[in-house]
């Protein structure tokens, strides 16, 4: 687990899935800058959070620009609607660091479907916009909101880690970890597509057996490894 506690802003922290993630890792030390459209809402959402956590955590809001431009890590933890204009905004700030990219490609209203752009990954497509000087990763698509903000939870659910740099990926990895949860890394950005079409089966899931938050398990690994 990471001994290095880091600035992580979470652009679309005010949403559910973004939320729960910016509170795990003030959680457990890190200082988190929740990025939203505007400044305001973002530090709403950041002054909940502060509420929420024991000593009231390193937390604050800021616009997403800003917030990318004083991270060392940004998370990508929006609609897939504004996925590609939102990189766009913070373009510039990006480079030379990780982007963790959560996007689905949920096309409502039909959310239960797989439904890939163009039959591909839609996190690849980022790295595609942003070129060799962001090392992007895709992570954290299949694990249900509802169970992250719990923070006293054991989540039984497996996260998937894909990147073409390993290194960023075995640090997303660790970044997972320290916040209770077990992540694998997956191989390279394109496996991506597999997080991203799960999506949608859990969701066809949840609706089936009427439960919050259904989740995946990779067996026969050791978890040393």
């Amino acid at each position: 687990m990471p001994d290095v506690k880091k600035t992580i802003a979470v652009l679309g922290g005010t949403g559910k899935e973004g939320g729960g993630l910016a509170l795990r890792w003030a959680h457990h030390g890190h200082q988190v800058i929740v990025g939203s459209r505007t400044a305001a809402r973002a530090e709403e959402a950041a002054a909940a959070m502060r509420d929420a956590l024991p000593g009231g955590g390193d937390v604050r809001g800021a616009a997403n620009l800003d917030a990318a431009r004083a991270a060392e890590i940004v998370v990508l933890a929006v609609p897939f609607a504004a996925q590609q204009a939102a990189v766009a905004e913070v373009a510039k700030a990006l480079q030379g660091k990780i982007l963790i990219d959560v996007t689905v490609p949920l096309v409502p209203p039909k959310v239960s479907r797989v439904q890939l752009p163009n039959g591909g990954s839609a996190v690849e497509a980022v790295q595609t916009m942003l070129g060799e000087g962001v090392r992007v990763v895709s992570a954290f698509q299949n694990i249900s909101a509802h169970h992250l903000t719990r923070l006293d939870e054991d989540v039984e659910c497996d996260v998937l880690v894909c990147a073409d740099d390993a290194a960023a990926a075995d640090e997303v990895v660790g970044l997972a970890q320290e916040i209770g949860l077990t992540a694998w890394n997956a191989g390279p950005l394109c496996n991506s597509v597999v997080s991203e079409a799960l999506t949608s089966v859990l969701i066809a899931l949840n609706r089936r057996y009427k439960v919050p938050g259904s989740g995946i398990r990779i067996t026969g690994v050791p978890q040393t490894v």
